[in-house]
């Protein structure tokens, strides 16, 4: 019998696999939202674009945004009873719905 791989995306199939009406890139929106220190984001992985997404632990998990890092978010996320930094690419996180801003 072979080994059980236990790499990065190990039993993520459903996760990050999208259903068949859902194809492609995304919306523009998810680019165009601009995101502030202090905003409330939910990680959603985009699977079309796996380089810079976070890991699958994280997937559906809230967390504020501290910054930026060039084109990418720096979000922080509670984890375990600790604080996790994130580094992430806009099109892996949503905007928290009832946090939108006026």
């Amino acid at each position: 019998m072979t080994k059980r791989t236990h790499g990065y995306r190990a039993k993520s199939r459903e996760v990050l696999s999208k259903h068949p009406r859902e194809r492609g890139r995304p919306g523009l929106i998810r680019w165009m939202y601009k995101y502030n220190a202090g905003d409330k984001v939910i990680i959603d992985i985009d699977p079309t674009n796996i380089v810079t997404a976070p890991h699958r632990r994280y997937q559906g998990k809230v967390g504020s945004v501290v910054g930026t890092r060039g084109k990418a978010l720096v979000i922080e996320v509670k984890f375990d009873k600790e604080k996790k930094t994130i580094i992430t690419t806009p099109d892996h996180v949503r905007p928290l719905l009832g946090e939108r801003r006026a």
